[in-house]
């Protein structure tokens, strides 16, 4: 008998839901501090966050310089309504579509998990230990609709919030830049916090209550419980899915629309309130940086948690009935947002931000005190959450192992995710030299900047493969797949401090514009393009921990899938796989194809657009005149509505199409393919249209020597690398962050629909098919012979010979 977990399963049921409690009343009292920012001309109320702390003092530079101060906050406060109003605008309707899919899709799940065992209401024999009776596989079916909807659902309101704090914080970041850089920086941080800690609790929260709810019918049944719990990781990466991709067509048809013509044709500055497509652009960064961001990431989270628990439902914690044991990656995550907690204290209260210089070491610090602080918790949640010894179960067997080995397990995805951040933020960061050097090549031309990006992008591809490779390797051998699923819950568990200088960056961009527009100071927009700079680079490290946890995630659900399916080996020699390897690997392409090319399509409504109100819209160039906001908003809200429809499909029905016609095994080579292929594409494409987007400011901030030879703004080289800034722009903004969704939505979803495919699937390859064909193969010829049976007197033997 393998010993039980050290800490009893009372206080395992106690911690969990206080540790998410805990985040979302500190999410809650984050909100609290910036909502003491008045975004009125109340400028006592405004300079109420903090006192003195985090900045040099509370005088205005308005005052220091003689400008109206009431006039400049009323116009923040109209601004900020402004694109409120069209982010809620797009995402409502957006949800109207996305609902829809969430009703249809939600049978398509109860069908055809019904149908494995004829729609039967009596128990069966267990799939791993047939000595053992589970649950009806109609249960199943109805439960993983349950749990589909309740992660759609949390996914969605994950999304929802995420863009209403953001649109709550951005004025207010703008209107404490005139006190000093530090209390923006502090606002804007504060604002991600809350965003970060509400998603992590709340999704860890939503997971546990459904497991102990769905425990009252499954009672001793866990592996049926936990193979339903699936459905929550479905749920939440399927809205995930369109929030990405309908966000990122949405913001990004709006951005290069301003760009090429407010920047280049109109020599511009960038957010200028004379462009009609401003408003669209800054709605833009919260419905697809903010929103789908928030989506993918909670995604992530559901689903490694979901794989690790399926895996663990049939080793010894679920065959001994261990509850502590078999909550440890619901422990991991407690861990983590009592961490990230910890860690967000330092940027906000422990030290003060007094200088520009200062904005991007205090974010890189959240990551690397997060990840040094999170390994001590997850020693001692390893500790006392494990048994000293245990099984997990590994392709037909049971491996033996010890909590110190689960604990490096975890440690190993933890550090990759750091790693695979610094060589992010390296690759991406105007600070070095890649970018610098991307920059540089602008002297000559669009051509050589796009040509020295692209090459970047592919070398950044290196370091990660690395990283990811090398934690695959270890967690495997420590602990199969289930060590996989854990490792990639290592890498997710500082998601809150990850969401927060993540949701950081669009904040930061969005008060930028607004300074602009609210024809604020010099100064101010100084401070606003320092802080946006920062998070650029924190918004990459961003994309590339999505990306990594997503490669971790999709092999631990693919491990499972095919454990479920009853596949023993994927032999990539027999030509069921081989086709699947190669149709796998060719459907980033044809995905980031789909969302590139609606990108183009709807930027280049936007262009014409853009240049019709120039051209007719008198005074529009001399600010006499007002532009048409609100029809800039509708090309980019009826675009991405129905340009996200065709890239969700092909994800959506590709496991669907491929398991139920070609079987499970060509499934594995399909999904092995896409893993495969779509995680270099999205490292790629993320850190090319970074290192563009950086190279553009580092010309644009004229700091060093060498960035005033490439300058000022509206010189050719800054041209040149405007251009590039893009073309990059539905690299890293669309496709690159949507594929990680693709791989790991194709996994889950075959995951959850493995039963089915595993029962009907493959028909195409299927025995009786095959036998079926033979017979009516027979049939005509003993039909043909008898037609011919008078013209010779012996084709009677031969009619009956055959």
């Amino acid at each position: 008998m393998v010993a039980s977990a050290f800490l009893p399963e009372l206080w395992t049921e106690i911690l969990i839901p206080v540790c998410a409690v805990v985040g979302i009343v500190f999410s809650l009292f984050q909100w609290f501090i910036v909502s003491r920012v008045k975004v009125s001309g109340d400028q006592g109320a405004s300079s109420s966050s903090g006192g003195a702390k985090n900045g040099y003092g509370d005088y205005l530079i308005e005052e220091e310089e003689g400008v109206n101060d009431q006039s400049v906050v009323a116009k923040c406060a109209e601004i900020q309504t402004a694109i409120s109003e069209g982010a809620t605008s797009f995402l409502f309707t957006e949800y109207q579509y996305v609902g829809v899919f969430m009703v249809f899709f939600a049978a398509i799940i109860f069908v055809f998990l019904g149908s494995v065992e004829g729609f039967s209401t009596e128990s069966k024999p267990c799939t791993y230990d047939s000595t053992k009776t589970c649950k009806p596989a109609l249960a199943t079916a109805a439960f993983s609709t349950i749990a589909f909807i309740l992660g759609a659902v949390t996914s969605v309101l994950s999304g929802f919030l995420g863009m209403k704090i953001a649109t709550y914080a951005n004025a207010r970041t703008t209107l404490e830049a005139r006190k000093s850089v530090g209390k923006a920086f502090i606002v804007a941080f504060r604002s991600g916090a809350v965003m970060g800690f509400l998603l992590a609790a709340s999704g860890l929260l939503v997971l546990y209550i459904t497991i102990n709810v769905f425990k009252i019918y499954y009672g001793d049944d866990w592996e049926g419980l936990f193979e339903a719990i699936t459905g929550y990781g479905l749920g939440g990466s399927s809205m995930a899915l369109f929030g990405r991709v309908g966000g990122g067509i949405y913001t990004k048809a709006a951005d290069v629309g301003a760009d090429l013509v407010g920047k280049i044709e109109r020599n511009i500055p960038e957010d200028d309130p004379r462009n009609p497509a401003v408003i669209a652009d800054n709605v833009g960064d919260n419905v697809g940086d903010i929103a789908g961001m928030g989506s993918d990431l909670f995604g992530s989270y559901a689903e490694a948690s979901c794989a690790a628990l399926v895996v663990a439902s049939i080793s010894s914690f679920g065959i001994n009935h261990d509850f502590t044991a078999m909550c440890y990656p619901l422990l991991i995550s407690s861990m983590g947002i009592l961490v990230c907690l910890i860690t967000t204290l330092f940027a906000t209260d422990f030290f003060e931000i007094k200088a520009v210089k200062e904005i991007e070491p205090a974010l890189k610090n959240q990551l690397i005190i997060s990840t040094a602080i999170m390994t001590v918790g997850i020693a001692v949640v390893s500790w006392v959450g494990l048994p000293s010894s245990f099984t997990i179960f590994n392709f037909g067997t049971q491996k033996v192992v010890q909590n110190w080995q689960l604990f490096l397990c975890v440690c190993v995805g933890l550090w990759a995710g750091l790693i695979i951040g610094f060589v992010t933020e390296y690759y991406t960061s105007n600070a070095y030299s890649p970018v610098q050097d991307v920059a540089d090549s602008c002297r000559t031309g669009a051509a050589t900047n796009v040509i020295f990006g692209l090459a970047l992008g592919y070398k950044s591809v290196i370091i990660p493969i690395f990283a990811i490779a090398i934690s695959i390797f270890v967690s495997f051998s420590f602990a199969a797949m289930y060590g996989v699923a854990v490792a990639a819950l290592g890498m997710l568990s500082t998601i809150a401090t990850g969401l927060a200088i993540d949701a950081y960056g669009p904040i930061s961009d969005n008060a930028g514009g607004i300074a602009e527009m609210a024809g604020m100071s010099h100064r101010i927009r100084e401070r606003t393009d320092a802080l946006d700079a920062a998070g650029n680079t924190t918004a990459a490290i961003g994309k590339g921990f999505a990306i990594g946890s997503a490669a971790l995630v999709s092999l631990a659900l693919f491990g499972a899938f095919v454990s479920r399916a009853g596949v023993h080996t994927v032999d990539v020699l027999t030509p069921k796989v081989i086709i699947g390897l190669l149709v796998g690997a060719m459907l980033p392409y044809w995905f980031s194809a789909m969302t590139m090319k609606s990108v183009g399509s709807a930027a280049l409504k936007m262009v014409e657009e853009v240049r019709r109100q120039f051209n007719t819209i008198p005074g529009l160039m001399e600010g006499t005149a007002k532009p048409d906001y609100a029809t800039c908003v509708k090309i980019s809200t009826d675009a991405s509505i129905k340009e996200m429809i065709p890239p969700g499909c092909l994800v959506m029905l590709t496991p669907l199409i491929v398991g139920f016609f070609f079987g499970v095994e060509t499934l594995s080579g399909v999904l092995a393919g896409s893993l495969v292929s779509g995680v270099q594409i999205a490292i790629s494409a993320s850190n090319t249209g970074g290192a563009w987007d950086n190279a553009k400011k580092y010309i644009e901030a004229g700091v060093s020597e060498h960035a005033k030879s490439l300058g000022p703004k509206g010189s050719e080289p800054h041209k040149a690398a405007v251009i590039g800034d893009t073309i990059g722009d539905p690299l890293k903004d669309t496709s690159g962050p949507s594929l990680n969704i693709l791989i790991k939505l194709m996994a889950v979803e075959s995951l959850v629909f493995a039963p089915f495919f595993a029962t009907h699937g493959g028909i195409l390859f299927n025995h009786n098919l095959q036998q079926l064909a033979s017979d009516l193969s027979l049939s005509l010829s003993i039909v043909s012979n008898s037609s011919l049976l008078h013209l010779h007197p012996l084709l009677p033997q031969v009619g009956a010979f055959a």
